[in-house]
């Protein structure tokens, strides 16, 4: 095989096995050797005789932008743009890493280099939860939710944990690769023990921590609404308000129970609303209304309104109403409505990159009326600066779709005192593909990090019970108008990882920092020598 062909092989064959656990057709342990291709690639372009770094980097973005395209398409359902800037930066960001990988094994030792990739790889995720483009979906932890009695341990390391683990696992791989290439068996045999342990302890302390792990904690019973509307026709045409609530509350109606205590509706299931007028809602008085004098209370999603003075401050994505001659902010908002008292509002803190907001406002200001947002209006909605909790009993921790990607963000309600943990999502706009069974394996690992039960309301599904290791309990079907009822435990412990954060994280960036202007310095020195 020509070699332009052979290093387009293992291009492909790196961004296909890096797919399958996000498209479900493969064991996530698969994610395990998936990069091996790349390191095969990379060693055989390093020992041409023309040694192009930049012909690297080719290869390597062909592998990464598959991955995107192959995974993350549903998005363009959504916003085309979006999707195609996304996937081309984090394609271009990856390969680069990769580059930075191929250029310290040439100034470095293999082991510093491998040292060096490994942490850049691991602060580049940190920083993907954290920068005004956040996109964590495809961090390699991510990889493995579907095989959640695997990674039991996340309640320790959270998922960079897991993405430490599967680069830890490729290197050493590789090496084994390499060594049986150059007929070293002896060697070989050795780090394929190591190898061995390496990928068997923590597999084998996972299992036995699920099967030893007990629940304590009250039992608190929850109705989980889906009330199935397109978001695509429907949801801002082919039906009004009205009927949209009369939905939601005849579906509730047909599943409360005596001892029903929550009432949980997906994201923006409610019209928009005033904040300071939701007391005198119509709407806000229909379920108000049956909470009376009960102990039920409903957490259901909605777009609302808050006004600001035209003379004072405001935030940044604040609109001009000229007619009431005020400046106001649209945000995606969570709301608690409960006996004799006034509802309690959180609003979503992480927004959408290019569908709920404008990267980098501050400097493209002038962009932001082209955000499009998911619940039905043009431009950037506003964001509150931290987490909140619902303050009831038990203490709920609720969380808006796109944040239940972000497990240090969760684990600041834990510290707060969140129990358990409310989801309401629209998972509609993600279609009939993988992206919606993806989102949900997401579910398992904040459950498992936070140790604390998730209730999750899926306009269009998939709705579900998930417990405290990780289980989905209880489910309902893709795309059905449905309820579900059922019973999860609170806690009020706070596990390592909620307590710590992303330590991982914080020590990769510390050490990549430090490596990489290492790697600058000797290279101004060997230039100038």
């Amino acid at each position: 095989m020509k070699p332009c062909l052979r290093h387009i092989s293992y291009a492909v064959a790196g961004a296909f096995l890096l797919s399958l656990p996000w498209l479900g057709i493969f064991p996530a342990w698969s994610m395990l050797f998936a990069f091996l291709p790349l390191f095969i690639l990379e060693d055989d372009l390093s020992k041409t005789r023309n040694n192009n770094p930049f012909l690297l980097f080719n290869y390597l973005f062909l592998c990464f932008w598959l991955w995107h395209l192959f995974t993350v398409w549903w998005v363009v359902k959504v916003t085309l743009s979006g999707i195609i800037s996304l996937s081309v930066l984090n394609s271009m960001i990856m390969a680069y890493i990769w580059w930075l990988y191929h250029q310290m094994k040439v100034k470095f030792s293999t082991s510093l280099a491998s040292i060096g990739f490994a942490a850049i790889w691991l602060a580049f995720e940190y920083c993907h939860h954290r920068w005004e483009i956040e996109w964590p979906w495809l961090c390699l932890g991510n990889g493995l939710a579907s095989e959640h009695k695997l990674i039991q341990w996340y309640e320790y390391t959270g998922m960079l944990g897991g993405s430490l683990w599967i680069l830890i696992s490729n290197l050493i791989l590789f090496a084994i690769w390499n060594k049986i290439r150059s007929k070293q068996f002896a060697l070989a045999i050795r780090k394929g023990m190591f190898w061995f342990l390496v990928v068997a302890f923590p597999t084998w302390w996972s299992l036995n921590r699920y099967e030893n792990y007990a629940e304590q904690g009250d039992a608190v019973e929850m109705v989980l609404l889906q009330p199935n509307i397109d978001p695509f026709t429907e949801k801002f045409s082919g039906m009004s308000a009205e009927d949209q609530v009369e939905k939601i509350i005849l579906l509730s109606d047909s599943l409360i129970g005596p001892n029903t205590r929550f009432v949980i509706g997906p994201e923006t299931c409610l019209p928009q609303l005033d904040e300071d007028q939701l007391i005198n809602n119509d709407f806000i008085q229909a379920f108000l209304t049956r909470t009376n004098n009960t102990q039920l209370s409903f957490i259901l999603g909605a777009i609302t309104r808050k006004d600001f003075p035209i003379d004072g401050d405001r935030p940044s994505a604040a609109r001009l109403d000229s007619i009431k001659n005020c400046w106001y902010v649209l945000y995606n908002s969570a709301i608690l409505i409960s006996s004799n008292q006034i509802p309690q509002v959180y609003h979503k803190s992480i927004l959408v990159a290019g569908v709920e907001k404008m990267p980098f406002e501050r400097y493209f200001s002038f962009l932001k009326s082209y955000s499009l947002n998911l619940g039905g209006t043009t431009g950037s909605l506003g964001a509150d600066s931290e987490s909140t909790i619902f303050k009831t009993t038990p203490a709920i921790g609720p969380v808006i779709c796109f944040e239940s990607l972000f497990g240090q963000y969760m684990s600041q309600s834990v510290k707060k005192g969140a129990d358990v943990f409310v989801v309401i999502t629209n998972d509609g706009w993600l279609t009939n593909q993988s992206g919606y069974r993806q989102h949900l394996d997401i579910a398992k690992i904040r459950a498992i990090e936070t140790r604390r039960s998730i209730a999750r309301s899926a306009n269009t599904g998939i709705s579900a019970f998930v417990n405290q290791r990780g289980d989905v309990i209880t489910e309902t079907a893709w795309w059905v108008e449905t309820g579900i009822r059922d019973t999860i435990t609170t806690n009020d412990t706070t596990t390592f990882y909620a307590q710590y954060g992303d330590f991982i994280g914080r020590l990769a960036a510390f050490i990549s920092i430090l490596l990489t202007l290492y790697f600058f310095i000797q290279s101004k020195i060997h230039k100038k020598a």
